[in-house]
């Protein structure tokens, strides 16, 4: 069976309702998509970070409770895990306040193991962040020419776009190595200052990569792929929100459990998918992103995840 690796940070999320705390959980975009697919009985792997204290302590134990291996997890021996607080509006979409406590801006991990057709997922600020850029180009190239499968979720925070010209080049570096492209609106509007998916795909994507997947919270999911191939998905609106944390994360673990499911590989990519084969991943999108709306954990419940477990081992 196919096996994931991520790559990205782990944070301690802080989250506050009508600024009171409402819970304490571990998290990260990646971090929070293997979690998920840790629960979903996938062989999942993560490349991280974290301190040397009681909440890297808590974060590493959190990631081997949860089915996935934390064996390329470096702790920094003399510095603190990032904490994030997330504060939820009347709509329970969050704000972000991030605090991280390194003595050095640095990167050092131990590659592991990856074969054609694993799945590397990546994105955030950690994809692009030009302090450790280069080890982060390094793994993506590696992984690359093993004949993995890239999957980049963008996730670009309006908290960077100050800095959005000088990380342009290393965000058109990861389009390019991406085999399958996922963004919401928030991201684009950010970056490019544009909400509309055609545009974005013909302007900003389609020259690096053609398989471009666009959400925009509540709205539809909007598909862009090769030959002129584009399609929209209705989001389910009777599902009550609790918090939109993990949300694009958990869409993201939903499309990399599909892929497996289905049995999709980098040759099939390559040739182009069928709508069918489409429409099956990104209905397992949907499932896991409306899972995790439902309470202010950051990824699937473990009901839910059990549930997935036995349909991949149909």
């Amino acid at each position: 069976m196919q096996k994931v690796i991520g790559i990205g940070e782990t944070v301690l999320d802080i989250i506050f309702k009508n600024e009171q705390p409402i819970g304490a959980v571990p998290g990260g975009s990646t971090f929070n998509c293997l979690i998920s697919l840790g629960r979903s009985g996938v062989k999942a792997s993560l490349v991280s970070e974290t301190g040397n204290d009681h909440v890297g302590r808590r974060i590493i134990d959190f990631i081997e409770k949860n089915g996935v291996d934390a064996s390329c997890v470096y702790v920094y021996p003399d510095s603190k895990s990032p904490v994030s607080l997330a504060f939820l509006n009347e709509k329970n979409d969050a704000d972000y306040i991030f605090y991280k406590d390194h003595v050095n801006d640095r990167l050092e991990f131990s590659y592991p193991d990856i074969q054609k057709d694993d799945i590397v997922v990546f994105g955030s600020y950690f994809a692009v962040n030009p302090v450790i850029r280069p080890q982060v180009q390094a793994f993506l190239e590696y992984a690359r020419n093993r004949g993995a499968i890239l999957y980049y979720d963008v996730n670009f925070r309006s908290s960077h776009k100050n800095e959005v010209m000088k990380l342009t080049p290393n965000i058109l570096e990861n389009l390019e190595m991406a085999d399958i492209v996922r963004g919401s609106s928030e991201d684009f509007e950010v970056m490019f200052h544009k909400t509309d998916p055609d545009a974005i795909y013909r302007s900003q994507i389609a020259f690096y990569t053609k398989k471009f997947i666009y959400t925009s919270g509540a709205g539809p999911v909007e598909l862009r792929a090769d030959d002129n191939f584009s399609k929209q998905y209705a989001v389910d609106h009777n599902n009550k929100v609790v918090s939109t944390i993990g949300a694009g994360d958990n869409f993201n673990a939903g499309f990399v459990f599909g892929m497996i499911k289905n049995h999709i590989t980098r040759e099939n990519i390559e040739r182009g998918l069928t709508e069918q084969q489409w429409d099956n991943v990104i209905s397992y999108a949907m499932q896991f992103s409306a899972n995790v709306c439902q309470s202010v954990d950051n990824s699937v419940d473990e009901g839910f995840g059990s549930a997935m477990a036995a349909q991949l081992a149909e």
